[in-house]
C-alpha cells in the first residue's frame, strides 16, 4: 500500500509480481525429443552431441535412436555446463556421450529421442499449413525451398498444392490451386529432398 497524490494505491510491486510468476511447467511426461545442434569429438571421453532438450528427459544409461540416421546407442553420461546431470529435462542445453558412434553417423539436424518411448522417425513426406509473406511472382509444384526446421536445414519440394485456406479462419478457400502468391496461405504436401524428422505440434 502507497500513499500518492492521487490518494492510495494497492498491489504488488513490480518485483512483487515478477517473483510471483509460476515458472512454465516443463513437458517432461513426453516422449524425449533433442534436436541436434552440433557432434563432437573429444579426445579421451569419444563421441559427444549436444542440443537443447524440447520434451521428455535423457538420463546416463538411456538407450537413444537418433533419426532421420537410423543409429541406436547407449547414453554413457549427460552433461550441462560442465556438470554431470542425473537427468536432462526440457530447456537444458547438455552435451551426451554416446557408446560405439562415431561423429560421422550422427550430425545437426537429427533427432535424438527414447529407443523404448515412441522414437523420432524420419518423413519421407509431410503436409505443412504455408504463408507466402513476400515472394516474387507464382509459387507452383515443384517450388523447392530450404525448410528450417528445429536444427535441420533441407530443401523441400512443393509436391503438391493442396490447398488455398483463409489465413484467418483456416478455411479451404480453394481446392488444388495451381499456384499461389504473395499474401496466400495454403496446405501443401511437400517432399524434403533427404529424410528429415519433422512432427505436427500435439
Amino acid at each position: 500500500e502507497k500513499e500518492g497524490k492521487g490518494g492510495k494505491v494497492t498491489g504488488k510491486t513490480l518485483l512483487e509480481a515478477i517473483d510471483a510468476i509460476e515458472p512454465p511447467k516443463r513437458p517432461t511426461d513426453k516422449p524425449l525429443r533433442l534436436p541436434l545442434q552440433d557432434v563432437y569429438k573429444i579426445g579421451g571421453i569419444g563421441t559427444v552431441p549436444v542440443g537443447r532438450i524440447e520434451t521428455g528427459v535423457i538420463k546416463p544409461g538411456m538407450v537413444v535412436t537418433f533419426a532421420p540416421a537410423n543409429v541406436t546407442t547407449e547414453v554413457k553420461s549427460v552433461e550441462m555446463h560442465h556438470e554431470q546431470l542425473q537427468e536432462g529435462v526440457p530447456g537444458d542445453n547438455v552435451g551426451f556421450n554416446v557408446k560405439n558412434v562415431s561423429v560421422k553417423e550422427i550430425r545437426r539436424g537429427n533427432v535424438a529421442g527414447d529407443s523404448k518411448n515412441d522414437p523420432p522417425l524420419g518423413a519421407a513426406s509431410f503436409t505443412a499449413q504455408v504463408i507466402v509473406l513476400n515472394h516474387p511472382g507464382q509459387v507452383g509444384a515443384g517450388y523447392a525451398p530450404v525448410l528450417d526446421c528445429h536444427t535441420a536445414h533441407i530443401a523441400c519440394k512443393f509436391a503438391e498444392i493442396l490447398e488455398k485456406i483463409d489465413r484467418r479462419t483456416g478455411k479451404s478457400v480453394e481446392a488444388n490451386p495451381k499456384f499461389i502468391k504473395s499474401g496466400d496461405a495454403a496446405i501443401v504436401k511437400m517432399v524434403p529432398s533427404k529424410p528429415m524428422c519433422v512432427e505436427a505440434s500435439p
